[in-house]
């Protein structure tokens, strides 16, 4: 038996929310709505909620009821979720599409759909935009639906569903397992430190007292002169997570060296993001190049480059307590005089070399199984795709069904 495959529309009610209003407040009520970080896959996250103005005579319109769909326009496309409904009312903002079915089609089929149109490149060949995806609303009621049954429909979605659940387990079992191992490193770095200062001999020193720290700056960007053509790497702190800078993603010309207050950097430093979103603050990398760099990365040039691997060790442990230190408001910073402060425990050449081949064996076993974890992690979501795949074939029910011109069926 072959399924009809109709285009979204012809089988569900969709709307795009309300537009923010950022003019004058109109004295109308505040509302909670849902925006599309809330929506995440199979999911709503309403740990977050904002407010916004909402007319009375708007409240029907923009209402998420218990059964919608909301799907994202923008972003990651077609990332959706079903409400599961709340007492309170609640909206939702532009951003997103709701989706009511019709009775011919249940709104968890359609959920796993929309995931297997997102994973296997169906809904981008819809989207507009060029830096930033988008699926209007138009386009959306496009999406192809091969239409079995509602029993047929609620049979496969059952099946899918417990195929998922056990692929779910292992993946979260993996991403647990990767957890553990940063903890692993963790505690070796945080036991290697506590190690090298119990030892009578060692000497607690600053990083100040061993090494010249400085920064970088940023070459006025609406200088041509200073960037177009430029050979000399300039390195920023979104570059430090890389652990070893050995090539560079942007580039400044010998002119803004000459013409600015500009410095290289000589390879074997070490770099210190200072700010950062995320977990960027704090980060040390080992420079592995000559190059320059942004205000927001300090540069630690040690007197006694032996010392190297033992102050890349002491930086890394300190990673935690160092962004702990960082002072401002909403976007916390670190200073060259925090990073000059920094205290290094310098054990005896003896105790330092014992804990950096400890530290160097875990750090290869490490490697070996986060490269085991992540291929795994890789083949789970292969077959997550192409269980979902079967799904909207037949083949995971055991149909014949295929659509392969599902694209050009959606669209007559």
């Amino acid at each position: 038996m072959t399924w009809p495959v109709v285009p979204l529309g012809a089988v569900a009610n969709t709307a795009l929310g309300k537009m923010l209003d950022k003019g004058k407040p109109k004295g109308h009520a505040h509302v909670p709505y849902l925006r599309n970080e809330n929506v995440q896959w199979g999911r709503i996250d309403t740990h977050d909620i904002l407010t916004m103005e909402l007319a009375d005579d708007e409240r029907d319109r923009f209402e998420v009821r218990e059964g919608d769909l909301l799907v994202c326009e923008g972003g990651e496309i077609g990332r959706c979720a079903i409400w599961h409904g709340r007492p309170e009312y609640l909206a939702y903002q532009k951003a997103l599409h709701r989706i009511r079915p019709s009775d011919a089609l249940e709104n968890r089929y359609l959920r796993y759909l929309l995931e297997h149109h997102a994973l296997s490149g169906n809904l981008a060949t819809l989207s507009t935009g060029t830096t930033i995806a988008h699926l209007p609303q138009q386009q959306l009621r496009r999406v192809p639906v091969p239409l079995a049954p509602v029993e047929e429909q609620r049979r496969i979605v059952d099946l899918l569903e417990g195929h998922l659940s056990r692929l779910e387990t292992s993946q979260s079992s993996i991403a647990n397992n990767l957890k553990r191992l940063s903890s692993l490193r963790d505690a070796t770095l945080a036991e290697s430190v506590a190690q090298a200062k119990s030892d009578p001999r060692t000497e607690t020193i600053t990083l100040g007292e061993i090494a010249r720290v400085g920064s970088g700056m940023t070459p006025l960007k609406g200088n041509k002169s200073f960037y177009d053509g430029g050979t000399v790497p300039w390195i920023t702190s979104g570059d430090l997570h890389q652990g070893v800078i050995n090539t560079a993603t942007q580039f400044v010309t010998q002119h803004a060296l000459d013409e600015t207050s500009l410095k290289l950097v000589p390879a074997g430093a070490l770099l210190i993001a200072m700010y950062g979103e995320g977990k960027t603050r704090g980060t040390a990398a080992e420079l592995a190049i000559e190059a320059t760099t942004n205000q927001a990365c300090a540069s630690v040039v040690l007197a006694d480059s032996t010392l190297r691997p033992w102050v890349r060790l002491i930086l890394d442990a300190n990673y935690t307590a160092l962004r702990r230190r960082a002072i401002g408001g909403v976007q916390p910073n670190l200073n060259l005089s925090l990073v000059r402060s920094i205290e290094v425990p310098l054990a005896p050449p003896d105790i330092r070399a014992t804990i950096l081949g400890r530290v160097a064996k875990v750090d290869e076993a490490r490697v070996m199984l986060r490269g085991s974890l992540i291929a795994a992690q890789r083949r789970g979501s292969a077959l997550r795709r192409s269980l979902l795949a079967d799904a909207f074939s037949g083949r995971l029910a055991g149909s014949a069904t295929e659509w392969p011109h599902a694209m050009d069926a959606a669209e007559t």
